[in-house]
């Protein structure tokens, strides 16, 4: 569970810096992100602050992934197969609501053990990408956000 949710895009734009910095940080675990991505504000919608989100984590260079990765454990009931992930491209196994269906999961990471490391790296990307989305998403709540900020 996070800290912040539904707090509503004004009243994170109204954050002091700090605040917003660890907001964002509790949703991607990067310090460069989260302040990059605070120090944007104010965003004057949800899409213009998604789209800054989205642009800044494919801005970042492999060695700020590889940290941010550090952070998330394989999600898959399979042990053997996340350790045999773990040592072809060296780190962790991501996929956007991965521990939900532990098939559809599985089939993921099998498949994916086929990809060489260029390839697998784009293909996290994008899943960091849609983990962030849905992560700032519940930040923030709906358009308005919640009467409890």
């Amino acid at each position: 569970m996070f800290m912040h949710q539904g707090m509503g895009l004004e009243a994170y734009n109204a954050l002091p810096l700090r605040r917003a910095v660890h907001a964002v940080y509790e949703c991607c675990y990067s310090v460069v992100l989260s302040a990059d991505l605070a120090g944007g504000r104010p965003y004057t919608d949800h899409c213009s602050f998604f789209r800054q989100a989205d642009t800044l984590l494919f801005s970042l260079g492999e060695d700020s992934i590889d940290r941010m990765l550090q952070a998330y454990p394989c999600s898959v009931a399979d042990d053997e197969a996340c350790r045999r992930y773990h040592r072809q491209f060296g780190f962790s196994f991501v996929m956007c609501g991965a521990g939900c269906d532990t098939g559809a999961a599985l089939a993921a990471l099998a498949e994916r053990l086929h990809n060489d490391l260029e390839t697998e790296r784009k293909v996290v990307r994008n899943e960091l990408a849609r983990i962030n989305r849905a992560r700032l998403e519940r930040m923030l709540g709906p358009e308005g956000g919640f009467y409890n900020w």
